[in-house]
């Protein structure tokens, strides 16, 4: 049993960024499907679509590189976890790297980048930084 799934998520993008694979494949959920959303709008991986497999339906992230082969996440970081949540105010969201990251929050209204949470004041579960 898998305690915390988005780790889990982060962990594959992460190791599949440092062998290049050109995609990753993992259980699909809604967070997920909002994390690899907020990932696309960012313009941090090309794109995500499910695959309807048996037993269960999977995610698969195209991954970014640049033109010469540069990876265009360098840094995938979990803030909040299962034992230690983390929630921050609209107005305590920083950028990170002086806005080159970013951070993806959980708020009422679903997944969004701390730019759009921001924008639209508001807060909610910090999920990860993304650099």
């Amino acid at each position: 049993m898998m305690t915390d799934p988005i780790a889990d998520m982060l962990t594959r993008i992460r190791n599949a960024v440092r062998v290049e694979r050109p995609y990753v494949e993992m259980p699909i959920s809604k967070v997920k499907r909002g994390l690899a959303d907020v990932l696309k709008r960012e313009g941090y991986i090309w794109d995500w679509e499910e695959v309807v497999q048996t037993p269960a339906a999977q995610l698969r992230i195209e991954l970014k590189y640049g033109p010469n082969g540069e990876r265009v996440i360098q840094k995938v970081r979990r803030v909040s976890s299962p034992g230690r949540r983390v929630y921050r105010k609209a107005r305590e969201l920083r950028p990170i790297l002086n806005g080159m990251g970013i951070s993806i929050v959980s708020t009422s209204r679903g997944v969004v980048s701390d730019r759009e949470a921001r924008q639209r004041n508001l807060g909610g579960e910090v999920l990860c930084e993304v650099w």
